[in-house]
This record gives C-alpha cells, structure tokens and sequence, in this order.
C-alpha cells in the first residue's frame, strides 16, 4: 500500500494503537505528535498522504488549527474525535475535512474511512485537473472569437463562474505609481443577467463623482501575486483601500481575489472577483486561478488588440445588461432571481456533475426535494432513476426493509422477496428526506452502506454491489441533533461533503411575486379559470407576510385564491394572512393587555389557536402527508392532533 500517514493524537495509548493497526494493514506511519507545533515540525520535513487528526490536542492550538494549515498544503485529513460540542462542530466542518472518525472505534471503520478519504482526495485531484482542461478549452476558445471586447470580457468572467464564483467582476489597468483605473464593472443581477458599467456609470450608481472615483483608484495598489481577501482580511483591505470599501459598501461585497495579469513588462491588467459571502474564497481556487494566469493573459491581449478596446478613454460604455450566451438558466423549474437563489445554481450547478453526495438543508417548504431532482437532472445519471425516500414518513419497524429489501419469509407478512430503493436506485440517485428522522440503529447500517457500497437484504445472507449517488435532505439542524445524541457524527460527515443551505422564503423577497404569479398561472389552467394578474393589494399582503410555511404555504394561499375567485378581476384575498401570530416582522399580536398570569396563558391559547387555524386553512384541513399542516408546522402529526383537541380547534373552524 505504501501510503504514508501522520496521527496527531494527544492520548498515548489511541496513538499507539492507530500505529500498530495502520502498520498491520500495510500503512506507514511517518510520524505521532501530540500537539500543533510537533505536527508542524513533522510536517517541515515530511509529506504524509493523509492526516489522522484529534481535534483536542495538547497546548493552546487544536487540530482545528491544524486543519487550516493542512489545506494551505493541500493534505488530506482526517478527524478522529468524541467530542460532539455544537460550536465545535460548526468549526470543524468549515475545515472540510475528508472524513471523521468517532471514538472509540473498530479497526473496520478506521480502514474503511481511510480508502474513503484517499478515494475522495484522488478523485478531487482528478475533477481539479479535468476543471483546468475545460477552462483552458473555453479560454483558448475566446481567444479567437469574434467578438466585442465587453462581450469577451464578461464571457472570460462567466468561464471561470463554476469554479470561482463572484457577484462582481472589475477589470482595471494598472496605472503609473502601481495604482488602478477600475475600466469596467460587471455586476451579477440573476443567473445569467449582468449589469456592466465604466468609470461613469459607476459615479452614477454611487453618487460620487468621477474625479473623486479617479483620486479613490489611486490608493488601489496592484499586489504582485494573485492574493484573496476574506471575513477580517477584506474589512481591513476596505479601510486601506476607499474604492473597495465603496464597491463593497454599494454591492454588499464582503470577500474578493485579486489576480494580477502581467500583458507586458510595462502593463499590468487587474482582475478582481468580489463576492457577497465573507468567506466565499479558499487556498485552492486561489491556487487554480494562478495556474491560468497564461491563459487569461492570452485572452485578455485578444481584447486589448481590439480596435476599439476596452480601455481606450475615449471609449465609454454606456450602462447595458448583458446575458450569458445560453439566454436562460438550466433551472427551469425553478423560479427566483435574487441574489441568495443565484448562489443555489451556482453551488448546484458545480456539484451536479460529479458523484459527490449533497446535503440540502432547509425549513419545511423550502424546495428541497426540487433542488434534488435538478442535481438528478444536470448529473451524468439523469437518464437513470431518482428514487425518493421520506425517512419520516415510515414506520421505525419498515424502514431498512423499504430501503434494503427483504427475502421471502423474512419477517412476519413477508410473503415475496421484495428489492429496496437502494437496489431500485441502481446506477441513479436515492434521495432520503428528512434524513434527520432516520432512527440512530438505522443511521448505523446506512453508513455502513455508503462506506462499503454493499447490502444485505432483510433476512438475506449474500451481500449486494450497489452504485447510487446519494442525496439527502433536513430541516432539522444536525449539528443540534448531533449534540443531544440524536443523529450519528459519522454519517453526518459521510453526507455532508457538498452541504445546500436553502433560503427561507421571508428571505428572498424579490421571490415571492414571481413565485405568485406562476403559481396563480399553474392553479388558473388547472381549474379552467382566466389568469386576469394579481391584484397590488394582494401582492402586498403577500411580499408583508413572513411565510412560516414557505413556498409550500405560499402555493397553497395561491390555490385558495384561484378557487374563490370570480374570474372577472384579478386575483384578490379572499382571507387574511395576519391572523397568526407573525406580524409586521413577527410580532405578537394581542388584542388586550394581560392583568393576571390567567390573562397571559389565555392570550397565548388564542393566539397558538389562531395560527394553527391559519395553518390549518392554508392545508385545506390537511394534517397529514406531503404538504399538510403537521409537516408545515414540523410536527408529529399525532402531536398537532392533540394541540387541535386541547385548544377546541373543529373541522368547521377551519372550513367556516
């Protein structure tokens, strides 16, 4: 095997142990340290394949600390830990470790996850190469084309969007003194709309003038090296450099690179991608724009060998929106244009190709399951089945012969054999929802699963080879889960290797109107009924309301509009969205002021009563199953069943 290994393990005796199991098992161990500063030591002079990694180590600095080094060197690692502090967690796993090991453990895991690791640091080395051969193509390719020079520029932007995403792109010279002129400004207004802009319009925009925009660039140095500009690093940049804080004050810019490109000994070309998120930029797309500097030089010369350049002062751009050459977004089921729904595509987009499994984390309502079937529809697999699972919709006593299968004669009523949705999912995708529902003796055999990529039928003896990519789906925190011994730390990280964090809807505003006319649309065709617009009341109460049920709740609000309608106006609220608890920015509402304790336990019945009313309408009295009231509220079922009974609520309240 020959792969060389480093334990950093503060307890003596788990070090040793780990030692003898690698070196039984063809491992070689080129070091133990016990805390940071031996680890680097070690590292000074050694190279080890891949990390095994304590989180609590001995000294100030934990292996946390450690994990941020081991990315600057582009070494795999590997957590070993007990400890499951949510805080810890949530600091553990911005590292992207390539696996974790929970103590105490089998020599069985510790292999197991270790072929795993190298497995998936080998096939992320392979994707980075294959990453860099595309971007050439498409760079090589916009060398030649006959295009505009802006057309060119922004099309050089939109090749390298997959890879380094950005909400904004500068392109600038550098002028005498090393100082910038920023040429022109591309700024991402949807999927494939951007809103571009010279030195002019950009005054325009900001409200400052030209000259004080020209005497601003001339504290905007060229660094000598591609550099990155995250979370503190980019505050302290924007207190240095006052062109950046006001590209980062008007845009809502929080992280950026910056990479220089050398045309000539004389001209330097500044390409600058800022982002929204303040830690949007890692080592390693720093690294993989480096490596194409040659490329987007030749490019960039094809745009200044234009006749009418890009940056000829005499050339001035007029602000224009520009789209990306396919016109629309691949996502066409699913409607939003702000800029958190943007980073969805993106992030989606990027994975989609590629076998790695995705966490989709969100409230109730969100989409989760959409944004699956759209991973399922961009991946290699699409023409395969998606099969989905609803891990809280199954009885604990079915759920590992629904997803297993099960022999003849298995169990009591197990009259056929029957295959499972991993067998049916074969050479496709299994998506389990609510994966967070999964019962922790499942979670045990379902990582066993996704480790050794083989079952075992219920009642069955011959194990079975399965090839699925997996896509999982929560809107429980997990990290919670975790911490209060409800949900496996293992599997977590086994799932969570590219996480999806969907948006709630009182989040992306800008959403809620197109949302509401395609919905009302979809709803007016299926009842035979004229779609005649929505009406601005309406669309007011809607873009006020804070949809604790989400899309979901908006789709069903929609619904109930189209059915009482009249067909001869434009759609109107038919009842109020206020009679819950949520108002004007989620406020109770109480009708008188409470005097005695008797006062304040009968304004909170009243008002749970209301909003379980207004739930409880949205659903058309659905408690149960996809889209009913218990699953909008997050809810047993059984649980808001009993709160109806408790609180008097009667099937003609909700009908009335």
């Amino acid at each position: 095997m020959d792969k060389k290994i480093l334990i950093v393990e503060d307890e003596f005796i788990i070090a040793k142990d780990l030692r003898l199991l690698l070196e039984r098992n063809g491992y070689t161990v080129c070091g133990i340290a016990k805390s940071v500063t031996e680890a680097m030591d070690i590292l000074r002079d050694q190279t080890p394949d891949l990390v095994l990694l304590d989180i609590q180590l001995k000294g100030n600095l934990t292996g946390i600390d450690l994990a941020h080094q081991l990315q600057e060197k582009a070494i795999a690692f590997v957590y070993l830990s007990s400890n499951t502090n949510q805080s810890v967690l949530e600091a553990a796993k911005s590292t992207h470790p390539y696996g974790f090991i929970v103590k105490p453990f089998r020599e069985k895991d510790v292999l197991i996850s270790l072929d795993i690791a190298h497995y998936r640091y080998e096939q992320n080395r392979a994707v980075d190469r294959r990453q860099r051969q595309l971007l050439q193509h498409a760079l090589d390719q916009l060398v030649t084309e006959p295009i505009g020079s802006d057309q060119k520029l922004l099309k050089t932007g939109q090749a390298l969007l997959p890879y380094v995403p950005f909400d904004c792109l500068t392109v600038g010279l550098e002028q005498p003194l090393g100082a910038v002129s920023v040429n022109r400004s591309f700024l991402r207004i949807g999927y494939d709309e951007y809103q571009t802009a010279g030195l002019s319009e950009l005054a325009a925009i900001t409200g400052v003038k030209e000259g004080a925009l020209t005497a601003m660039q001339a504290t905007t140095l060229v660094p000598e090296t591609p550099v990155r500009f995250v979370n503190d690093d980019f505050k302290r940049i924007c207190q240095q450099q006052p062109l950046r804080k006001l590209l980062a004050t008007t845009f809502r810019l929080q992280s950026n690179i910056t990479l220089p490109l050398h045309l000539s000994a004389e001209t330097t070309l500044v390409l600058a991608l800022y982002s929204r998120s303040p830690d949007a930029y890692k080592a390693e797309q720093l690294a993989f724009l480096s490596c194409l500097q040659p490329a987007l030089i030749e490019v960039i010369q094809s745009v200044v060998a234009e006749k009418n350049n890009a940056f000829g002062e005499q050339n001035r751009l007029d602000t224009q929106q520009m789209s990306a050459s396919a016109g629309t977004t691949p996502l066409k089921e699913i409607i939003g244009n702000s800029p958190s729904m943007v980073s969805i595509f993106d992030q989606l987009t990027q994975v989609a190709p590629y076998e790695t499994s995705v966490l989709i984390l969100g409230e109730s309502g969100t989409g989760k399951e959409r944004i699956a079937r759209a991973i399922h529809q961009q991946s290699p697999r699409h023409a395969k089945p998606l099969v989905v699972v609803n891990c809280g919709a199954l009885p604990a006593n079915l759920i590992e012969s629904e997803l297993f299968g099960h022999e003849k004669g298995a169990f009591t009523g197990a009259v056929n054999r029957r295959i499972g949705k991993f067998e049916m999912a074969s050479e496709g995708t299994l998506f389990l929802d609510e994966i967070g529902e999964m019962p922790l003796d499942l979670q045990v055999k379902l990582l066993r699963v996704l480790q050794e990529k083989q079952i075992e039928r219920v009642g069955g003896k011959d194990p079975i080879k399965i090839d699925v990519r997996i896509l999982a789906a929560t809107n429980r925190n997990l990290e919670k889960e975790i911490a209060e011994g409800r949900f496996r730390l293992d599997l977590y990280y086994r799932l969570n290797v590219f996480p999806i964090v969907l948006p709630p809807l009182r989040e992306r505003c800008d959403d809620i109107k197109p949302l509401a006319n395609h919905f009302a649309r979809q709803f007016c065709q299926q009842y035979n009924k004229p779609f005649l617009g929505i009406s601005d009341a309406m669309m007011t109460e809607l873009e006020r309301w804070i949809w604790p049920g989400n899309i979901r709740e908006l789709e069903n609000c929609i619904e109930q509009s189209v059915i009482l309608h009249n067909a001869l106006t434009p759609l109107e609220l038919k009842r109020p969205l206020v009679s819950g608890p949520f108002v004007n920015g989620g406020a109770i509402s109480a009708h008188q002021s409470p005097k005695t304790l008797l006062d304040v336990k009968t304004i909170q019945e009243q008002t749970e009563k209301d909003y379980l009313l207004s739930i409880l309408k949205g659903t058309r009295g659905r408690i149960r199953g996809h889209g009913g009231a218990a699953e909008v509220l997050n809810l047993k079922p059984t649980t808001l069943e009993s709160r109806m009974a408790k609180l008097g609520i009667k099937k003609e309240d909700i009908f009335d």
